[in-house]
């Protein structure tokens, strides 16, 4: 024990380590994930060991995290700033009312502490973020003592450590397992419903499937049908959505041939382009022939973040014909990259401004398209200038105080670098030249920074947990649980009856209104499908900027 006091980055980093461990157990559906498990461990050592961690290091720690968080979702977050999105919103909205509007209940009806009113906001909406945002709120109250400050912000961790396990548990049972009921469907068949209808036809993939037929492939087929033949008319013959990319005649290879190249009798020839096309060109051409040592030629592969505003809101097949580099170059589209997701390359897939445009093809096609439609990535490593910059901003603006009457409104630190992340963030999508942070170090510093705060908060919290939960120990499960149930059924009414949504998609809204990635995961096993992932998505990102400012405000409120 003396050791662990002594040396607190020895607590530190076994807080981390046994609580990622803890995290990982499984009881059905339902996994506590490695921040419920770092706070509890963390809960566990401070109360037995009482070591003391900075609050220096909780602060910069949450602001790594919460403006990497900003960073990844701002994107999205703006991009569903629209009409189409405003349904969705309002699912968002309700989730905060209800979650403030029951804190605020329950902290008037039992006289709870603002540390435990935030806790089981925080814990119930299984929001971490709030755990943060919160407890810097309370560090800024002028009317407690700093020994009052201490004692609350413990009641936030230990608070939230028993209202999220509710909270988790209720969230993944109640809408992958009793809304289907409720809605009297089956959710795997609704979904795949669903996604026939939005592709126009055709089968869905189960969860676990992939497709066995890639969709570009290169073919080598030896010419007897399409003698006299110039290069040219071919690839036209077929729509332009086909390259010819190499011609080997006797011992001599062409690559790529010219347009005015003309095809002879047992030419090889190279065609690169979708299946079905290639397919298609070769009962033009003659017989497909096992691939030919010294035809085959290398394709280049780089990514494009469209920035061109004549190309917002296409689909693929209208950028092809628009754009001949496309196709007339040798260029295809493989991938679709909005945010963290990946779309289907189809033709008729729209694209928007920040979308990841994954192009293979001639390294002179690459260059002309990505010139014409956007800019190339350069996402190899981190710009710590704009990261820098970017920190200093959302604390910057975390500094600045509204008084609304008597209550006195701050972001903080946390609500000002979510802020500065989210417009960070959606500036580095419009043109991505600049600001470089790779979704891979974006996503370690996110789970890094929340990871070490928590298990700060705990550490520091462990003493005042057991004299809460003796306090409070009915409670905070109930409050878990209401307030999960209270918005996410609102949700579901008013999802069906006045916004129509499908109820696949809805069901998958309202795990995002609730940021519960494991709920989602638990929905899209049962559906097994990605359908529920369409309404997640927009919900998520939205909640994850609406909750965490839920926590200054409900402690201005009851602070004042």
């Amino acid at each position: 024990m003396g050791v662990l006091r002594d040396h607190p980055e020895l607590a530190l980093f076994l807080c981390l380590a046994a609580g990622y461990l803890v995290g990982k157990l499984r009881v059905g559906p339902i996994t506590l994930g490695g921040i419920c498990g770092t706070l509890i461990v963390s809960l566990l050592i401070g109360a037995w060991a009482k070591v003391t961690i900075s609050d220096d290091v909780k602060t910069i720690f949450f602001a790594l995290f919460i403006f990497s968080l900003g960073y990844m979702a701002g994107p999205q977050f703006f991009a569903n700033l629209n009409k189409k999105s405003l349904r969705f919103f309002t699912l968002c909205a309700i989730e905060v009312v209800c979650v403030v509007g029951i804190a605020l209940g329950l902290a008037k009806a039992f006289d709870l502490d603002v540390g435990t009113a935030a806790g089981i906001l925080a814990g119930a909406a299984t929001e971490s973020a709030v755990v943060g945002t919160a407890t810097e709120s309370i560090g800024k109250l002028t009317n407690l003592t700093q020994a009052q400050i201490t004692e609350y912000q413990g009641h936030v961790a230990t608070a939230y450590t028993v209202c999220y396990l509710f909270g988790l548990i209720t969230i993944v049972i109640y809408t992958s397992q009793i809304m289907p009921m409720m809605m009297r469907i089956n959710l795997r068949d609704a979904s795949r419903e669903l996604w026939e209808k939005m592709r126009g036809g055709g089968g869905a993939l189960e969860d676990d499937e992939r497709e066995a037929l890639p969709g570009m492939v290169g073919r080598t087929f030896l010419v007897t049908h399409a003698d006299g033949t110039l290069v040219s008319q071919l690839e036209r013959a077929n729509g332009s959505r086909v390259t010819v990319e190499a011609v080997k005649r006797g011992s001599k290879v062409l690559t790529p041939p010219p347009p005015d190249f003309e095809l002879t009798l047992s030419d090889l020839v190279l065609m690169v382009g979708r299946r079905s096309n290639i397919i298609s060109a070769g009962r033009h051409i003659g017989p497909e022939t096992p691939a030919i040592p010294g035809l085959d030629t290398p394709l280049a592969t780089t990514q494009v973040s469209i920035t061109d505003k004549t190309a917002d809101g296409k689909s693929l097949d209208t950028l092809t014909i628009e754009h001949p580099e496309i196709a007339d170059g040798g260029v295809y589209v493989t991938d679709v990259l909005r945010n963290d997701q990946h779309l289907p390359a189809t033709p008729d897939t729209i694209v928007h401004r920040g979308d990841v445009l994954t192009l293979v093809g001639s390294r002179s096609g690459l260059g002309k398209l990505a010139s014409k439609v956007g800019a190339i990535v350069k996402n190899d490593a981190t710009d710590f200038i704009y990261l820098g910059l970017g920190i200093v901003v959302g604390s910057l603006i975390g500094q600045i105080v509204v008084r609304f009457g008597d209550v006195p409104m701050s972001l903080g630190t946390g609500g000002g670098c979510l802020i500065s992340g989210l417009l960070f963030g959606w500036f580095r999508s419009r043109k991505q030249t600049f600001g470089a942070f790779p979704p891979q170090a974006a996503t370690t510093i996110k789970d890094l920074g929340l990871a070490v705060f928590i298990a700060c908060t705990g550490l520091v919290s462990g003493p005042q947990a057991g004299p809460l939960l003796k306090q409070y120990g009915a409670l905070l499960p109930f409050a878990g649980i209401a307030m999960v149930l209270v918005p996410a059924t609102i949700s579901l009414v008013v999802g069906l009856k006045l916004l129509k949504i499908e109820k696949p998609i809805l069901v998958g809204a309202i795990a995002g209104q609730q940021c519960s990635t494991p709920a989602i995961t638990s929905i899209t096993q049962v559906a097994q499908s990605s359908v529920p992932m369409l309404g997640y998505t927009i919900t998520y990102t939205l909640s994850n900027f609406l909750l965490p400012l839920t926590g200054p405000l409900l402690v201005g409120i009851l602070g004042a």
